[in-house]
């Protein structure tokens, strides 16, 4: 009698079916999609942050149970005529909702417009009801609802990859840090690029990149292309300015007549801010996020936020002055560009190395390497929605879609 990998061996290492890396949108997505196509093996969903999410999460502070900020996607744009099937299934249940603020541009000299097609709010333009937190939330609960086991392991730093091949085919057990086996799984899907891309070497000093030297072991051509072309894209750096501001600094904030800025080129220049959100809180504060330009970004790539997860897990150095530096250029930039005073407001910088994947990207062929039991998905898949949550979205409906058939 074979016994199914859900079941508990006698290894002390958990066995699995399915092992997903990246609890940001298309690792959510992907979890919801496979349930919704009637797979019900268990999956293990390995995230390095406090909580789901990746860019589209929430902030949410021990200290202060008010405090919701929306520090990386204040929205989601949807840019097809037939959009991803998850988000009608959110939006059905009230997970999502239609995004009705008000959004303007910016120019160089202080001129307000009409807003400019920056990629990211044309389309259909949609927020989490209560937060961007909800959008992957929603899509966990979706999993959830299907049945099948889904343990959800946060906090999690996957550093090495082990792949092993047998008679059964290829399995993969993924260690930590110190090289203790965190789980052992029958397939695996990579939704970032972080363990494909050579970053890892040269930001954390990691000694090897884990995908390319499992694709050496396993010797799949396939699976060596794909190792190859994600080794190869570049990214945008994002520096974010979060800014709390105290009810009676929050008003004249408040009052502005948009919900959301974006820097025009020549504003970029001039301040080093790409765009700017202002968030209501429910006691009458608010919270302005200063999304940096990518030169910005770019100018300052080795500060990181000393409450990142870079810092805390993956072993970057946190400088307290060069952040202290980067937080001041970025407050002294917003209040330059608004006019408004930023008076008793608490600050903290979120930084991400490689938000935005610069095209190509994936080549969608890859996206499945069944000779390997390994796939891929996330906004760095080329294509519609290329580098954006859409893409993440319809990368995860991809792979589910021909996923669900092999496992």
């Amino acid at each position: 009698m074979v016994m199914p990998w859900s079941l508990p061996l006698a290894s002390p290492t958990p066995r699995v079916d399915l092992a997903i890396v990246g609890a940001g949108v298309s690792g959510c997505a992907l979890a919801a999609g496979l349930r919704q196509r009637g797979w019900r093996g268990s999956i293990d969903l390995l995230e390095i942050g406090r909580g789901p999410g990746g860019r589209a999460a929430t902030r949410t502070s021990r200290q202060d149970n008010g405090l919701r900020i929306n520090h990386g996607a204040p929205l989601f744009n949807i840019r097809v005529q037939t959009p991803p099937a998850l988000v009608k299934a959110l939006a059905q249940r009230g997970v999502i909702r239609p995004f009705s603020g008000s959004i303007q541009s910016l120019d160089a000299q202080r001129r307000l417009g009409p807003a400019i097609a920056d990629g990211f709010s044309d389309g259909s333009l949609w927020q989490g009801a209560g937060g961007m937190d909800r959008l992957c939330g929603g899509l966990l609960d979706l999993a959830a609802e299907q049945g099948g086991a889904l343990n959800r392991r946060f906090g999690t730093l996957v550093r090495h990859l082990r792949p092993e091949r047998s008679k059964a085919g290829v399995s993969w057990t993924l260690q930590d840090a110190s090289g203790a086996s965190v789980v052992e799984a029958r397939w695996l899907v990579l939704s970032g690029t972080l363990l494909a891309h050579p970053r890892g070497q040269q930001v954390f000093g990691w000694t090897e990149i884990p995908l390319e030297q499992a694709a050496q072991q396993l010797a799949d051509p396939q699976l060596s292309a794909a190792q190859t072309q994600l080794a190869a894209i570049d990214a945008q750096a994002s520096c974010n300015l979060l800014a709390t501001l105290p009810q009676e600094s929050a008003q004249a904030w408040l009052a502005l007549p948009w919900d959301l800025l974006q820097c025009s080129p020549t504003a970029q220049e001039r301040w080093g801010l790409r765009r700017i959100g202002i968030q209501p809180l429910d006691d009458g504060r608010c919270v302005v996020v200063a999304e940096s330009s990518p030169a910005f970004a770019a100018a300052h790539l080795d500060v990181y936020g000393s409450r990142s997860s870079a810092a805390q897990l993956l072993g970057a150095k946190p400088e307290p002055t060069a952040e202290a530096q980067v937080l001041d250029a970025l407050r002294d930039a917003l209040i330059d560009l608004t006019e408004l005073p930023l008076t008793g407001a608490q600050t903290q910088l979120m930084r991400w190395g490689a938000a935005f994947p610069i095209k190509p990207g994936l080549d969608p062929s890859h996206r499945l390497c069944p000779a390997s039991a390994i796939g891929f998905c996330g906004d760095s898949l080329a294509g519609e929605g290329f580098g954006r949550i859409e893409g993440a979205l319809s990368s995860a409906e991809a792979l589910a879609e021909v996923l669900a058939a092999q496992l």
